[in-house]
């Protein structure tokens, strides 16, 4: 007798949608704005801390799932998927259709009860209160109509914003209630950089984004541009950082930063190789990407944490 193929375990499956390893980010850049309040000798409320974490994870976690229930046909008809592409690509017939849905919902009320923490404790200012809106918007309208912004063109700015500013502001203005240029000295070369990355994950998908006509950067600049785009991104990243120490930023926090940069260049020549005609190595290319904005956030966290 035929034996039918075994299906993956519903636990492994949602595992695989929560896709924890994309959470690493917003926890590190939660940890870049709380290291550059702690660097200007702000007192850390731990209370603050981890309640802010705990809104963060669980608008990511949000955003997550309800992209894969809302743009499940697009991200399975991929057919050059890598570990970083949109979507799990997770066995869709060993959970409920309406799974990742749920997920969302329950991931929005803990977020809710954690605001609700912060505030009834009076560590949600205004400021943080305004971030945390935006940043709600900008996880709930990623992938749900009729706004869509995964669809729009400007989903990947939309996210390089949250994830590399507003993220470590967030984390920065629960603990001291205000902004500092140095902030923005720290975060924008990682918007770059993340902007960037976003682009090197969508270019293996962008056969099948044209075929289910979702309407990334990449696909409404086209192919050959985005590459262009992502090349001077990266340039634009390092050259902020060195902007940054010519405007103040000292250099011992600046420096590491420009370790990542012969990591950088790697991922500018993989991308001319293939804009050339080389054969593409998506994976290599997409944990290139990965290397660049982690490493480099990394090394500034670590700097300001110890600086």
């Amino acid at each position: 007798m035929d034996q039918q193929p075994s299906k993956s375990s519903p636990l492994v499956v949602f595992l695989r949608l929560t896709r924890p390893v994309f959470l690493l980010g917003g926890i590190l850049m939660y940890a870049l704005g709380a290291g550059i309040a702690d660097y200007l000798g702000a007192t850390l409320n731990l209370t603050a801390y981890w309640l802010g974490q705990g809104c963060v994870t669980m608008l990511q976690l949000t955003a997550q799932y309800l992209n894969e229930y809302f743009d499940a046909a697009g991200d399975s008809g991929n057919r050059n998927r890598t570990f970083f592409s949109g979507g799990s690509g997770a066995d869709s017939d060993a959970l409920p259709r309406w799974t990742p849905l749920l997920a969302a919902a329950t991931t929005l009320t803990v977020g809710a009860v954690l605001v609700v923490l912060l505030y009834r404790d009076r560590l949600l200012n205004p400021p943080a209160t305004m971030i945390l809106g935006l940043a709600f918007l900008g996880a709930v309208f990623y992938s749900v109509p009729p706004v869509r912004l995964v669809g729009s063109g400007y989903g990947e700015l939309t996210t390089s914003i949250l994830v590399a500013n507003l993220v470590p502001a967030f984390a920065f203005i629960l603990q001291t209630g205000e902004i500092h240029r140095l902030l923005a000295m720290a975060t924008f070369p990682l918007t770059a950089l993340h902007m960037a990355m976003l682009i090197a994950f969508s270019l293996p998908d962008y056969a099948a984004d044209a075929r289910y006509e979702k309407r990334t950067l990449l696909i409404r600049m086209g192919w050959q541009r985005g590459m262009q785009l992502h090349n001077w991104l990266i340039i634009l990243a390092y050259v902020l950082l060195g902007l940054a120490v010519l405007q103040g930023m000292p250099f011992k926090l600046a420096w590491p930063g420009f370790l990542t940069l012969p990591i950088g260049l790697f991922q500018v020549m993989q991308m001319r190789q293939i804009e050339n005609g080389a054969p593409a190595r998506w994976n290599l290319l997409t944990f290139t990407a990965i290397a660049t904005f982690t490493l480099t956030a990394y090394f500034l966290t670590f700097s300001f944490w110890t600086g």
